[in-house]
């Protein structure tokens, strides 16, 4: 977790300008707690913004509760290594 986020019971406010510098991070991964791993208009606004790669996994957290976006919410495929 970031320095300063902030959750409860159904939200988490991550403060993005405290994360470190690091080229190498490409996205985000985060989770829902409803069955649905679509993207939000939240999510979407977020993924503009950071990354090209977006991880969104719903509940109840398995291997096929997941999916992967780019930049504009477009499912894209990755390899789980």
């Amino acid at each position: 977790l970031l320095p300063g986020t902030i959750s409860g019971d159904a939200h988490a406010i991550f403060r993005l300008h405290m994360r470190p510098i690091d080229f190498s991070i490409v996205g985000t991964v985060h989770s829902h707690p409803s069955t649905s791993w679509y993207p939000s208009e939240a999510d979407l606004q977020l993924f503009r913004k950071y990354g090209r790669i977006h991880i969104i996994v719903a509940y109840p957290f398995q291997d096929n509760t997941w999916g992967a976006y780019d930049h504009r919410g477009t499912p894209v495929k990755v390899k789980v290594i």
